[in-house]
């Protein structure tokens, strides 16, 4: 299994942007997190089939109805830990 790492930035906090990601993995079958950060930014935990990613960095890139995403930045690595389902950390 292959993990991918990304930080999303933009106006992406306070505009469901988090439920958005957790929603669209869940679809997806992806399990891992989504989780903001102090800076401002999304980080974005995810594992899965390679072309499952690839089609999720899509959805990471659209965001949220309220959301305006201006970068996401990818980290593609072996799977450090197994996640059991795709939760929204606080």
């Amino acid at each position: 299994m292959i993990e991918m790492c990304a930080v999303v930035s933009g106006k992406v906090q306070g505009v469901r942007y988090r439920t958005y990601v957790q929603e669209s993995a869940t679809e997806l079958d992806l399990v891992g997190y989504v989780r903001n950060l102090t800076d401002g930014t999304v980080e974005v935990v995810a594992q899965g089939l390679p072309d499952t990613l690839k089609e999720f960095v899509e959805y990471l890139n659209e965001g949220s109805l309220l959301a305006k995403v201006e970068s996401v930045s990818i980290d593609w690595r072996s799977a450090r830990k197994t996640y059991q389902e795709f939760s929204v950390l606080y």
